[in-house]
């Protein structure tokens, strides 16, 4: 007689793979993500802030290559807290609902 085999669970219920176990620990820890969208959704927001704001910079004054400089700081520093603010509630919402990808 051989035993039954156990049904099978559903993808929130199974063991995580090595990868989705790394990415829970960089997320909820700390460390270095490697997930290719969330890298490149941070470069491009980045990019796009940078230039809306040496734009927004170049418009502000007539002082040309220090307000183009300041601004393209600030929008960078918006879209570097911005996008990082966005992706860390974005995989604490992911975690919770167990999809550590």
């Amino acid at each position: 007689m051989s035993t039954p085999t156990p049904p099978e669970l559903p993808p929130s219920h199974r063991q995580p793979n090595g990868r989705e176990t790394y990415n829970a620990i960089t997320d909820i820890v700390g460390g270095p993500n490697v997930r290719l969208k969330d890298n490149l959704f941070q470069g491009l927001a980045i990019l796009v802030c940078l230039l809306l704001g040496a734009g927004i910079g170049a418009c502000w004054t007539k002082s040309w290559p220090g307000s183009i400089i300041i601004g393209a700081f600030l929008g960078l520093l918006v879209g570097l807290f911005g996008s990082g603010i966005f992706l860390m509630i974005f995989r604490a919402v992911r975690h919770r609902q167990g999809r550590h990808d």
